[in-house]
């Protein structure tokens, strides 16, 4: 073979660094369209690849791949650990279902194999402070073992005030592990952390990542907030660990929801967790000692629900559909982030179109301008269908509730967008019990003395450079 001049070289690199993009752009439109996505998902991946050469690539590659597929979690590890001493207990019977909630019940048991547990006690939280002197109070008196999964965990004062609880009683004998999302917690020192595994506290990072927006699994946060303590007493809501919380921050007030569970309805966030730590540790926790007899507490249903990358089904996505197509009278919903799929969105139109009582509740103002911006580009499409649309002005709304016809209630860290319920790991709370679910409706009242309920015909006179700001952001959405 004759050997080519030494000015065709460069020419020659060029070509092949043309042919191997095009091979690897070829390839990468085929599997995103072999994936039988939603049409219009896989149309707005195949022009990002087309139009943005190397960048799109590289966008798809850390944002764009589906991991339920892939499983993040194997099944069998989640049977693994589905098979433990809280599925031997006698599941509730049927028949004593609450009215019109067998189907949801019944969704939830068939999606996640969380079977609804009778007898406890729902304590409701809506600041922060009663809700972390409640917890303390609970670790400081935890004989066994304490487990925590937190989203978020930054060192601040009471950051600093968990640290030392834990530590004492993890020095006192007590069988402490944390799992915090690396992702959610990277701004907080590793030194923290290595504090309280120096000290006995087992200490896992969940999906570690080596620079953030660089790995291609960063786009898959574990955003689940659960606390159980001697398998008795479970914590799970939207508060993380954050003086901000506290409203030492930006907003002088933190507006969220958490609730604690005292009954059999601790059996469920003991195995999300224990599914999460075996993940991160690949220990293997089944025995009984982390299930124990419990008697009955209170008089609440609870089910609890955990959605991901690791399930077969957008679980409390659908949960969420289901409780809305349902609703006979009314239907409350407060989220931080209104980012709906089109599902959801035709679900509350419907419902507000049939004469349900829907409402929506959201922060005038939201930590993430971008969000902001796109969120307020659905408001319209669900007042023209009589959605009352409430913007929360106190501070910052960051509670995930929702509320239906005084039975249905749910408190979790599922925010109603995207990105929980197609990509993040969330776990919420389902409680079947008309007291509870009057006392949400009556939070969600007082709530409402704290908002502005925005006048549709005022609204839709917004400037067009604002309407067309939101509308674009709304492009973004999905990765928001």
């Amino acid at each position: 073979m004759p050997e080519l001049p030494i000015d065709s070289w460069p020419e020659l690199f060029r070509w092949l660094l043309y042919s191997f993009y095009l091979f690897t752009l070829v390839g990468t439109i085929l599997i995103v369209v072999l994936d039988n996505r939603n049409p219009v998902k896989t149309i707005s991946w195949v022009m990002v690849l087309i139009f943005l050469p190397y960048l799109g690539l590289l966008l798809y590659i850390f944002l764009g791949q589906r991991y339920r597929k892939k499983k993040i979690i194997s099944k069998k590890s989640i049977r693994s650990i589905e098979n433990n001493p809280a599925y031997l207990y006698e599941e509730l019977d049927p028949a004593l279902y609450p009215e019109n909630c067998e189907s949801l019940i019944e969704l939830l048991r068939r999606n996640n194999t969380h079977p609804v547990f009778s007898g406890n006690e729902v304590r409701l939280f809506t600041n922060g402070k009663e809700t972390f002197d409640a917890l303390f109070e609970d670790i400081r008196n935890a004989r066994k073992h304490i487990h925590l999964d937190y989203y978020i965990i930054e060192s601040g004062r009471i950051g600093h005030q968990l640290q030392a609880l834990l530590i004492e009683k993890a020095k006192s004998g007590v069988e402490v592990r944390l799992v915090y999302d690396d992702m959610g917690s990277w701004h907080t020192k590793k030194r923290f952390f290595q504090e309280m595994k120096d000290a006995g506290v087992q200490v896992y990072p969940f999906l570690k990542v080596l620079l953030p927006y660089l790995s291609p699994k960063f786009n898959y946060r574990n955003h689940r907030k659960i606390v159980v303590i001697d398998g008795e007493i479970g914590y799970t809501g939207g508060l993380n660990v954050a003086d901000r919380y506290l409203g030492k921050g930006k907003f002088k007030v933190w507006r969220d929801t958490h609730v604690r569970i005292e009954g059999k309805g601790v059996y469920g966030l003991q195995t999300a967790f224990l599914i999460d730590w075996f993940f991160v540790s690949r220990q293997l926790l089944t025995s009984k000692f982390y299930f124990p007899d419990l008697s009955e507490k209170g008089k609440s249903l609870v089910q609890i629900a955990t959605s991901g990358p690791d399930t077969d089904w957008e679980n409390i996505l659908q949960a969420f559909f289901s409780i809305i197509g349902k609703a006979k009278r009314y239907i409350y919903l407060q989220t931080p982030y209104f980012l709906p799929s089109e599902s959801l969105l035709t679900a509350l139109q419907t419902a507000a179109l049939s004469g349900v009582d829907v409402r929506l509740m959201v922060p005038a103002r939201t930590d993430t301008p971008l969000t902001a911006q796109a969120m307020r580009s659905h408001f319209s499409e669900v007042m023209d269908a009589g959605v009352k649309v409430y913007l929360y002005k106190k501070g910052f709304l960051h509670a995930k509730t929702l509320v239906a016809d005084d039975i249905i209630s749910t408190v979790g860290s599922t925010n109603f967008d995207y990105r929980s319920f197609e990509l993040d790991f969330e776990v919420n709370a389902f409680m079947y019990d008309a007291s509870f679910a009057h006392l949400m409706k009556e939070t969600f009242h007082n709530d409402m003395k704290d908002c502005r309920l925005i006048d549709p015909a005022v609204w839709n006179k917004r400037p067009r450079v604002v309407k067309w700001t939101e509308s674009v952001c709304r492009l973004f959405g999905p990765l928001m």
